[in-house]
């Protein structure tokens, strides 16, 4: 499948654009207000060009656990998005306050949909994990 050059700097296939996932996980003692700050947020975020869509999720196993998960189209678009003054108001101060033991910006590696698989390439480059911050210069080729 050939691979071309997004305007805003992401690799996207022709069929399907990349995507990020943004995973947040939070312990919340007040889920009603809990709940409707995600709300707020899930529609100021869903209105940013480049976010795909959000969900909030409850654990069936702790009550307590919670998880919110937004797609975006790229990196860019996760950061256009973190700009408008409404969202750094109202989303930022919710997000700070998920749990911090775990990585929270995913890239997919397989995807499916009707039984069918698909592989996704990686954006980042092939060294990413082994140079140290302001050593890498891109993707010179994907992994």
């Amino acid at each position: 499948m050939g691979r071309r050059r997004a305007a805003e700097g992401a690799w996207r296939s022709p069929c399907h654009p990349c995507t990020v996932l943004l995973v947040c996980r939070f312990r919340v003692s007040d889920p009603e207000t809990f709940t409707s700050r995600v709300e707020q947020a899930l529609k100021l975020l869903t209105a940013q060009p480049g976010c795909h869509k959000g969900t909030l999720a409850r654990s069936t196993d702790e009550d307590d656990r919670w998880v919110l998960t937004v797609e975006f189209e790229s990196v860019v678009a996760y950061r256009r998005a973190m700009s408008p003054f409404p969202v750094r108001e109202h989303v930022i101060p919710l997000l700070s306050e998920a749990l911090t033991d775990e990585p929270a910006m995913y890239e997919p590696a397989l995807t499916s949909a009707d039984g069918a698989v698909e592989r996704h390439t990686s954006l980042l480059a092939e060294d990413a994990f082994t140079v140290r911050l302001g050593e890498a210069g891109g993707p010179a080729k994907p992994r």
